[in-house]
């Protein structure tokens, strides 16, 4: 094959890499650009086409994490990944591990890593790398990639319990949730929710957001039942989409552009957490957006009594 026919088998790999790394589908895209250019530009023909790229790839995402991380300790508000619509890189020998390291939840908690932590948890537990590849790739020592490898396990697993509920159940919750949102059903929404559900909002000061997480059934389902209703009223709709390997939803207004997703993580029958990512710069990639302020003051506007 050739060097450009290589790399397009690839990509889906390097660009699940990347994305891992660094939580974003734009600068996951970037990278993986980058990896490309140095790819056709390498005087030399690569022993393993694999091992160059996937080494080239977390190279760069570990040197734009670094420079992220300053952007991302003055970001307002919770932090939440963009949004991902499919992961295109699949192997069936590792689907579990592939769709647990893609959801939002542990992408939070890969924030809290090290740049050089989270590049070897994801291309060691994620994706099965040796060792002497993994090394390789971040610049360090077989040894020290173990160590780094231990203590990024111990923080990750720490952190939380995997979502592992039956794809089945996912979908038949993430009904009756959608389905009480939209008519504001807030019974039915409590019995959905886990007692201490969370909703977590990024809106990252650039679109009207939560002032904190919301914590509790009874304020998630209060503000849900509140809100949505009065959206639908100004033309904003709901439409189903697993977002991170979790269901979820994507609203639109009423001309199509994306306002803001909605993503559930569900665990003993029940929903323990709701992200919604309403950032302009995080939903340009799933197309137009739309201006978030404007329907807020909109939705406002409606509330108010005529008279």
């Amino acid at each position: 094959m050739s060097r450009a026919e290589e790399f397009q088998e690839l990509r889906p790999l390097l660009f699940s890499v990347a994305y891992r790394i660094l939580g974003s589908v734009s600068e996951a895209e970037d990278a993986v650009q980058e990896t490309w250019l140095r790819f056709e530009a390498a005087p030399a023909e690569p022993t393993s086409a694999k091992a160059f790229l996937s080494a080239t790839v977390a190279r760069i995402s570990i040197d734009v994490l670094r420079s992220a991380r300053v952007r991302r300790e003055k970001y307002v508000g919770p932090w939440l990944p963009e949004p991902l619509l499919a992961d295109p890189y699949q192997n069936p020998e590792q689907a579990a591990e592939l769709a647990d390291s893609v959801s939002t939840a542990a992408l939070v908690l890969l924030e809290r890593l090290s740049p050089l932590e989270r590049a070897v948890f994801v291309l060691r537990e994620v994706f099965d790398f040796g060792f002497p590849e993994v090394a390789s790739a971040v610049g360090r020592s077989e040894a020290a990639c173990r160590q780094l490898a231990v203590r990024a396990r111990r923080h990750m697993a720490a952190g939380r319990p995997r979502f592992a509920a039956d794809r089945k159940e996912r979908e038949e919750l993430a009904s009756q949730f959608f389905d009480a949102l939209r008519e504001g059903d807030v019974v039915g929404l409590r019995n959905l929710l886990a007692a201490d559900v969370s909703m977590v909002g990024d809106g990252g000061g650039k679109a009207p957001q939560l002032a904190k997480v919301l914590v509790g059934a009874r304020n998630v389902a209060r503000l849900l039942a509140s809100a949505f209703p009065r959206m639908a009223l100004i033309g904003v709709t709901g439409e189903p989409h697993e977002l991170n390997g979790q269901p979820g939803a994507i609203f639109r207004d009423r001309d199509g552009r994306v306002l803001h997703t909605l993503a559930l993580d569900v665990l003993d029958g029940r929903i323990q957490t709701i992200h919604a990512v309403i950032n302009p710069d995080k939903l340009g990639h799933m197309g137009p957006v739309a201006d978030a302020w404007a329907i807020d003051r909109e939705v406002r506007r409606a509330r108010r009594p005529t008279g």
